[in-house]
């Protein structure tokens, strides 16, 4: 299945506590949509969050992000692995 890495920017900044939080509930929304939300990284500061989703297509990432908690990402970037 293709890899993507999701971009939110997040204006005025965001708390780890508050992305910790929204990734709880991509877990609980993404196996209806053969989605698997792997790791994810923030810039408390920056207001940054950046998530690597294992997914069919980009649709259906976007479609847990919005079920979930809304917070669709602003760019979203298939991806390859590497070492």
């Amino acid at each position: 299945m293709p890899l993507f890495m999701d971009m939110h920017n997040i204006e005025g900044g965001v708390k780890a506590d508050d992305v910790a939080e929204a990734h709880r509930a991509d877990l609980k929304t993404q196996e209806q949509y053969g989605v698997s939300y792997l790791r994810y990284w923030v810039d408390e500061g920056q207001g940054k969050i950046f998530c690597l989703v294992d997914a069919p297509d980009q649709d259906a990432a976007n479609r847990v992000h919005r079920e979930a908690h809304g917070l669709v990402a602003d760019a979203l970037y298939p991806v390859i692995e590497g070492a």
